[in-house]
């Protein structure tokens, strides 16, 4: 073979890349064991206590501990200390109502959220339990745990590789071999083909041998294997959610109001008014309950789990509640290629034909080309049946499926017409399987052969178009697999009949989910483990834009974290990929404040989607991926997702207006019970406030099945609007309650017990309208409630009504009359009207802008700085792409202008001569 020769068919082979990383120089030393006899027991044992078991350590969540962290964060502390209030004051009715709650809300959390913490165990059952090894001169049965650096373990067809070991290049039985082990590490890389790996090279732990046998000697265990290192990012992956954060926030900003306020008035009533301790607190009770939105987290829980069965109805299994609402905010989702957007099984594509008839120098032949039949039959007789390399199997599958001769009888592999009457298996010498068969119907005998490429065009004797066509399979990341045949009577001249291209192919659904994405504004980034053309041409297949990055570019100390970032958004998809890439991705997109969304099947994504916003494990995952993910389909591709985002936006919208109505009408209490305490000495009894809390929030819990208007871009809480909105549809409620009180008592003169009973219905109903408003961002009318969501919320103001109407003693609740009932109930329903303008024009109007500079908190200003440095750059290259247009327009008409003004004299000479028929318009006319 020529060197030119050598150095094509270097470059047209598809090279594995492996993963390796250099051994520390005190463990290479223990890698020094005699083949054939091994570690002793005492080296074993003394190896076992400095390395440890061959096991991921288990961690453990005591259920008990998981239970009380519920009773913890900003409303639920909120909630405690008015619980521990009303002890100390004696409002024994109020106090169980109060823990009745903290227990209602907890054990709904515990429930909906108590999850098996199971990503490391299903880690740990992933690896091979018994093993055979070389100890104290025998071969003989370990478990696997037991392995320690050195031993020398035996691996042959099917074994599940037990440890990270170095393949020793030795047969079981001691012979030296040159041959290679098959090794099928999908679930651990996310390469969609098992790799071939030799003497020297490294077999990683829980991969699965397919084909071969092989010594190979352990270089690691446990937790400092290459799945070890998965298990270990999952076990270090414990942030705290994106909604809980969130909760967290707006408990915050309750807590720093609800404290100010109750210290300014407590303060008054004990040393400006010189009331008793006892009192005092009594007072100041009442903004403390005012203050808690008590039905916040059983709300949100009892929407998100209402949600989480309309999703297991479309197949998508959601594990972690609050997932749903961080799927609807979800603005990138990192998709991990084989087995996800790809079928994950070698399939037949377009291939190269050659005509019949070709030789070396005549690649037309007698023009006639051979089909895609006549390729897939030499093909199939030059495969070994029931070989279950992923090769030959794809060969055999394409044949069956596609070959008329060949359909109705499957799992067999005679030829009808044709007899096989010798077969010579692949070997990694000659690299080619060849046949030698008969035509019964005509007698004739021939010779077929297929394998590598450059061997087949090497038989054949040279022919440039077929290395033509190989190079450009390669370019594009397809395996190719050349196919020829003899056509002498004495079998020893070759002729080609055509290279077959081999894929991946995308799953049938796959490109349109990922138009759906895009049009719900979520960027769908491809990430593998494969080579960079392979996943250059899935993506162009997919519709998808083909900049894929080298997964080593993220580990470059040259590139900044910043510059990073930006590679990282910027990029369709990378490859080259391990599960410390995959995790990185996720990582440095997160610090950008995107939210991240991962799917994944494999060993190797497990750690991505336990650190991503959402991790979704599909269709026919491992066990480790399905219990590291938030979110697992049960229906294959990802054609689920896009179901299970729009339910989330449904979802998300639904605790977007409860959040809003509810922080509106804690504003509300706080404000209305500040004023009138200080200033005008002004109460209602605290089981009425109770039972607007209660009561209301109860009725509120159907918003879960209220209709939603879905968001065609992800979903954001935009805090700083949610509050700001909030604080001012508050004040605006505040100021319709004291419209109420001042008419009640100034105007009409009613009793004490009269004015506390309107003042009730009015924080009951007019907060309660608002929701009416909260649920849509836009006009109220522009979005029908759902009948359930109507007639729930009149419901209570009906009961509220009555309630003031006939007066309950119990509750300290004086009758006030159908007058005063149905005319606050009237206002009531005029008033949202008002207030949903408020609404509209603040959402209308709001900006980023003014987020960061009313809540300049949380990076907001930098985020702000940031934003504004990119638009101006964005601004900038648009301007000099206009210029650069504008120069090439120019340039363009010149050269036009000249070509014309050439045509024009040629024509000219042309018409002068009698024997041309050429005519040209005049130039003027063209031109215009």
């Amino acid at each position: 073979m020529s060197e030119v020769e050598k150095v094509k068919e270097h470059h047209d082979e598809e090279h594995h890349v492996e993963v390796t990383e250099d051994l520390d120089p005190e463990l290479e030393k223990l890698l020094t064991t005699p083949p054939l006899e091994g570690l002793t027991d005492a080296e074993a044992a003394s190896r076992l206590a400095q390395f440890g078991p061959n096991a991921i350590p288990e961690k453990k969540t005591n259920p008990i501990l998981k239970f009380l962290s519920f009773f913890t964060g900003p409303l639920a502390y909120l909630l405690e200390i008015s619980t521990i209030v009303c002890a100390v004051v004696g409002k024994w009715a109020e106090f169980g109502i109060l823990v009745f709650v903290l227990l209602a809300n907890a054990g709904i959390g515990f429930h909906e959220e108590a999850k098996a913490e199971s990503a490391l165990d299903a880690l740990k059952n992933t690896l091979a339990a018994n093993c055979r090894a070389w100890r104290n001169g025998q071969l003989v049965e370990v478990e696997a745990k037991f392995l320690v650096p050195g031993d020398v373990i035996a691996i042959r067809l099917g074994d599940i590789i037990p440890a990270d070991c170095r393949l020793l290049g030795i047969g079981v039985t001691g012979e030296e071999t040159e041959g290679t082990l098959q090794i099928d590490q999908a679930a651990l890389t996310g390469e969609s083909l098992p790799v071939n790996k030799g003497k020297g090279a490294i077999a990683y732990s829980s991969s699965i041998c397919k084909q071969g046998q092989m010594l190979g000697i352990v270089t690691k265990t446990g937790i400092n294997t290459y799945i070890g290192r998965a298990a270990n990012l999952i076990s270090n992956t414990n942030e705290q959610g994106h909604f809980q954060k969130i909760i967290n926030h707006i408990g915050n900003f309750l807590i720093v109001i609800s404290v100010t306020m109750v210290f300014i008035v407590f303060c008054v009533l004990k040393w400006g008014r010189h009331e008793s301790f006892l009192d005092s607190l009594t007072t100041v009770l009442i903004l403390l309950i005012a203050a808690i939105p008590v039905g916040l987290p059983t709300v949100m829980s009892v929407t998100m789990a209402i949600g989480a069965n309309q999703l297991a109805q479309k197949q998508v299994i959601v594990k972690r509640l609050t997932a749903i609402e961080e799927l609807a905010s979800v603005s990138t989702l990192c998709s991990d290629k084989t087995g996800t957007l790809t079928l994950n099984e070698l399939t037949f594509d377009k291939p190269y034909l050659s005509k019949h008839g070709n030789t070396t120098t005549d690649f037309e032949g007698n023009g006639v080309s051979y089909t895609d039949q006549d390729l897939l039959t030499y093909a199939y007789m030059a495969s070994e049946p029931g070989a279950q390399d992923a090769i030959e199997m794809a060969v055999r599958s394409a044949a069956e499926e596609r070959v008329e001769i060949l359909k109705q009888r499957l799992g067999q592999h005679d030829i009808p017409g044709y007899k096989v009457n010798g077969f010579i298996p692949f070997n990694p010498t000659s690299k080619y399987t060849e046949a030698t068969v008969t035509n019964t119907a005509t007698g004739e005998r021939f010779r077929t052969i297929k394998g590598a490429p450059p061997v087949i065009v090497r038989m054949v004797g040279g022919h440039d178009q077929a290395t033509e066509a190989v190079t450009d399979f390669a370019h594009r990341g397809l395996r190719a697999l050349g196919v020829a045949r003899t056509v002498d009577p004495e079998m020893t001249k070759f002729e080609m009949v055509g290279m077959i291209s081999l894929l991946d192919p995308p799953r049938p659904d796959s490109a349109h989910t990922i138009s759906e994405c895009a049009k719900l504004g979520i960027v769908v980034k491809m990430i593998t483990g494969d080579q960079l053309i392979i996943a250059k041409e899935v993506a162009q297949r997919l519709g998808m834009q083909r900049c894929i990055l080298d997964a080593h570019a993220l580990i470059d100390p040259n590139v900044s974290e910043e510059d990073l970032t930006d590679r990282v958004i910027k990029a369709d998809g990378f490859a080259h990929v391990i599960p410390e890439h995959k995790y990185r991705v996720v990582e440095l997109m997160q610090n950008r404040g995107q939210l991240v969304g991962m799917t994944g099947d494999g060993v190797n994504d497990a750690p991505a989607l336990k650190k991503a916003n959402v991790g979704i494990a599909v269709e026919g995952c491992t066990d480790a991926a399905r219990s590291a993910a938030d979110i697992v389909l049960l229906a294959s591709g990802l054609s689920t997702i896009v179901d299970g985002v729009k339910t989330s936006r449904a979802i998300f919208q639904r605790m977007r207006s409860y959040a809003l109505y509810r922080i509106a009408s804690t504003i509300h209490f706080l404000l209305f019970f500040f004023i009138s305490i200080l200033v005008f000495k002004f109460t209602i009894p605290d089981l009425l406030v109770l039972m607007i809390c209660v009561l209301n929030d109860a009725a509120t819990l159907v918003i879960s099945v209220d209709n939603a208007r879905i968001s065609k871009r992800p979903d954001k809480w935009r805090l700083g609007q949610l509050l700001t909105l909030s604080f001012l549809l508050g004040v605006g409620l505040c100021i319709i309650s004291y419209a109420h009180f001042f008419v009640a008592r100034d105007v009409f003169k009613v009793t004490d017990g009269q004015l506390k009973t309107i003042m009730y219905l009015n924080i009951s109903s007019c907060p309660h309208f608002v929701i009416f408003s909260t649920r849509v961002s836009t006009w109220f009318w522009k979005s029908r409630p759902s009948w359930t969501f109507i007639l729930a919320i009149g419901g209570t103001q009906v009961i509220a009504m009555l309630m003031s109407v006939f007066g309950v003693e119990a509750l300290e609740a004086e009758a006030i009359g159908w007058g005063w009932g149905c005319g606050v109930m009237a206002v009531s329903l005029v008033a949202f009207m008002f207030l949903d303008a408020i609404k509209v024009y603040t959402i209308r109007y709001w900006s980023y802008e003014l987020t960061a500079t009313l809540w300049p908190f949380g990076g907001r200003r930098q985020e702000h700085n940031r934003r504004v440095a990119f638009a101006k750059q964005k601004a900038h290259n648009y301007a000099n792409w206009q210029k650069a247009r504008a120069v090439y327009l120019m340039s363009a008409g010149v050269v036009a202008f000249k070509s014309h003004r050439k045509g024009n004299v040629a024509a000219i000479k042309a018409n002068g001569d009698s024997s041309n028929t050429i005519n040209v318009e005049p130039f003027e006319v063209v031109n215009a």
